[in-house]
């Protein structure tokens, strides 16, 4: 069994296995012709079930062809310009490049003697993060493992930065849009239940400001404690991008903590034409950003970064096995004394590489022809009597939904958008998200592929559209 260790003995084998593996993937990537092949949970559970894990192959070869059955046929392919679902992104050959090395090495980026050069590496990605935001000379920062960990991070930090004596009297404000990760985060913070308030959003779907006054002043008066104000570029749902600028002014009058919550928008931190829609977030206290989604990183790739490093202490713990006190003095840079993880992943290799080869201009323009792509699909859907879309997008996010000519009954257009989306995802022809607004199912795209183009948004809301006729005819023949 040693053979399977890699180290000085084995790298051939290495060679080999991972190159099997590769090739693998290569083909499976040339050949894809449907980001899904519709494989239902019935079907697909008993390949699975059936696999007994105490009897190894004993060959990479054998296990590769097993795993073709039971996953790489079957896999959602993010790279398929008719993946229009969720936040996932396609992803650079420089970042996979650096997957793979920073696997094999293995690297702890917990404490300086685990790590070396993969520390300093983290450490000038997150100085040119802060800079590219524009936290100024004191900000630091850490990688972590997505934005809901990067939320909870800064919320903490927020939350010792209140010095409050009770839990109970601290407030979180947000908006109605952002996202679920705030409400959660207040919960594993040992927040009151009613500690996150709900600030209503206009038209466009960014956070009125006159409300967020109104609650901040009405904390105020209660004798309640503002904790943080959660301002979102880039909601989930919608792609918007609440107004930082008058965010900051409230923050700074109420003396209240500013979280700007970048996990979609931090791509216009690389723009080449619309940086200019995050001014603002300069302003911020804390800031998440999840390259994994528009730095076309593969998971996980995210940061917390704070305006000023002292905050960072909230999150310290000192071990003397790991990272005792002593080594502070001795000017030793730990990791994990700014991270709520202990062992972690170099996941920061994979910006790393992909800035060398690629330039932050190259990752801007991708994320550019994203927005852009939205532009013309909201042209589209806004020309198209069969659609009904809700806001024009500030990033690459389109909700709308289908509008039968002949139904009236807003329940039965919700069942024919479930079912569009329930059947487009079944024929495996392309997979697009859903959600709520006002009540109502809507449909949605992300765009986060610049492969996708305008007629593919085209010949996928036909698709959507018969689906929903058909579901429609159906019914029609039962009722009668």
């Amino acid at each position: 069994m040693r053979s399977h260790l890699l180290n000085d003995t084995t790298a051939e084998h290495y060679r080999r296995s991972v190159t099997e593996g590769i090739e693998r993937v290569a083909a499976k990537l040339a050949t894809t012709s449907r980001p899904f092949t519709g494989v239902s949970v019935d079907a697909l559970s008993p390949r699975i079930d059936e696999i007994d894990l105490d009897q190894p192959l004993h060959d990479t070869a054998a296990v590769l062809d097993e795993l073709e059955d039971v996953y790489l046929r079957d896999a959602v392919y993010f790279h398929h310009p008719r993946y229009l679902a969720h936040l996932n992104c396609p992803v650079v050959i420089p970042a996979v490049v650096g997957e793979a090395v920073l696997s094999a090495v293995n690297s702890s980026l917990d404490t300086w003697d685990q790590s070396a050069g993969g520390t300093l590496i983290e450490r000038k990605l997150i100085d040119w993060t802060a800079g590219r935001i524009g936290l100024g000379e004191n900000a630091d920062g850490v990688f972590t493992s997505g934005g809901t960990q990067s939320n909870l991070q800064a919320l903490l930090l927020a939350r010792e930065e209140a010095k409050s004596d009770s839990l109970a009297t601290l407030r979180v404000f947000a908006s109605e849009v952002s996202h679920f990760s705030v409400k959660k985060s207040a919960k594993l913070l040992g927040l009151g239940q009613d500690a996150v308030v709900s600030i209503p959003v206009g038209a466009d779907k960014r956070m009125q400001t006159v409300a967020l006054a109104h609650e901040l002043e009405r904390c105020k008066q209660d004798g309640l404690v503002p904790m943080a104000v959660v301002a979102t570029a880039g909601t989930t749902d919608f792609g918007s991008i609440d107004p930082l600028p008058e965010i900051a002014e409230l923050c700074a009058q109420y003396g209240v903590w500013m979280h700007v919550d970048a996990a979609y928008g931090c791509g216009l931190l690389a723009s080449v034409r619309h940086r200019d829609r995050i001014d603002g977030i300069e302003r911020a206290d804390s800031v998440t950003v999840d390259y994994h989604k528009s730095f076309f990183q593969p998971v996980s790739s995210s940061a917390v970064l704070v305006k000023d490093a002292a905050t960072l202490r909230h999150a310290t713990y000192h071990a003397e096995y790991l990272n005792p006190r002593r080594m502070v003095q001795e000017r030793i840079p730990n990791q994990v004394d700014k991270s709520l993880q202990t062992t972690r992943r170099f996941d920061a290799l994979k910006l790393w590489m992909t800035l060398r080869v690629m330039g932050a201009d190259g990752i801007g323009q991708l994320f550019d022809e994203v927005c852009d792509l939205a532009v013309a699909g909201w042209e589209l859907l806004t020309a198209d009597p069969r659609f009904d879309v809700v806001v024009e997008p500030a990033l690459s996010t389109l909700v709308f939904r289908h509008i039968p000519a002949a139904v009236t009954d807003p329940a039965e257009i919700d069942r024919a958008n479930l079912y569009a989306r329930k059947a487009l995802f079944a024929s495996g022809d392309a997979i697009v998200a859903g959600t709520k607004v006002d009540g109502r199912h809507y449909l949605k795209f992300t765009l986060l592929n610049p492969e996708t183009t305008v007629d593919d948004i085209a010949g996928v809301l036909d698709l959507i559209a018969g689906h929903a006729e058909q579901y429609l005819g159906e019914s029609l023949d039962r009722a009668s």
